[in-house]
């Protein structure tokens, strides 16, 4: 079984990263994907200062309380670095992971307000159109 969340929390948290970084890109998936930056930022800010661990991620503390179990050591601090490091085979400092980590979570907010903001300039155009 430990063999198993330990498969499958690396393929969701990849997969909810990726989310995070292209979500806005279809339509009707955006409010998920706002969701999902909701819940990100909540985790590494108000659960994070809670933790004392800016950054904090459940999914990682999660998986790493399984791998441990599984008898692996020496995890680095984030999912991230631990997806570059093991499974890429590349070796970054720890400080470089985490600026590229916070550049992709503004990089998908930012897309995601452009977006927003786009499709409501649209909405006014066309309302204003039909009014007129």
């Amino acid at each position: 079984m430990l063999h198993f969340l330990d498969f499958f929390l690396t393929v969701f948290h990849s997969a909810f990263v990726l989310f995070i970084l292209f979500g806005w890109m279809i339509p009707k998936f955006r409010k998920y994907h706002m969701t999902a930056i909701l819940l990100t930022l909540v985790a590494w800010l108000l659960i994070g200062l809670y933790k004392g661990v800016l950054g904090y991620c459940p999914l990682t503390d999660w998986h790493w309380d399984v791998k441990r179990a599984l008898g692996e050591t020496n995890m680095p601090s984030s999912f991230i670095e631990y997806i570059v490091e093991r499974a890429i085979g590349l070796n970054f400092p720890t400080l470089v992971i985490d600026v590229v980590t916070a550049s992709g979570l503004i990089f998908g907010i930012a897309m995601s307000v452009i977006v927003y903001l786009k499709h409501l300039k649209n909405s006014s155009k066309k309302s204003t159109h039909i009014a007129s």
